[in-house]
């Protein structure tokens, strides 16, 4: 019998703010890596709700979502899991002194150019790609997801 397929449903934050993006550096499979503020969406929680929250836990920043930038699907060489990411983007609201998640190293406010810079140190392909639609303009309404709950 073959093994069953699972695909994982994430979502993650574009947060800019003075032309610097709010980010992430944290431990993964034992590597050091950047990423958006992301994480696994969780039982009975919307994908607006899921977002929210990772980005609270991994940064410490409460933030507002404005639109969506995109979804995308990624396949990842290194573990060979099948990943759908909702991609949000949104302004920050305040700071908090939460303890962040574990794991998390420290969060970051990047340029485009500096992210650029450490490609080969993001935790996916699909981080720079979320940020290249965001800056290109991509965006959804919120209320294109609609929730049968």
């Amino acid at each position: 019998m073959p093994t069953p397929w699972y695909p994982h449903l994430v979502v993650a934050a574009i947060i800019e703010r003075d032309g610097k993006f709010l980010m992430i550096e944290e431990k993964s499979d034992g590597m050091q890596v950047v990423n958006q503020p992301a994480g696994h969406v969780e039982k009975d929680e919307t994908l607006i709700q899921a977002a929210l929250r990772e980005t609270l836990e991994e940064t410490g920043w409460h933030v507002e979502l404005q639109s969506i930038t995109g979804f995308y699907q990624y396949l990842s060489p290194h573990n060979g899991i099948t990943y759908f990411r909702c991609c949000f983007n949104g302004t920050v609201k305040q700071q908090t002194t939460r303890n962040l998640d574990e794991g998390i190293i420290r969060t970051l406010w990047l340029s485009y150019e500096e992210i650029k810079a450490i490609e080969n140190h993001l935790r996916s392909p699909l981080v720079l790609t979320c940020i290249e639609d965001y800056l290109k303009g991509q965006r959804l309404a919120l209320d294109s997801i609609s929730y049968l709950l």
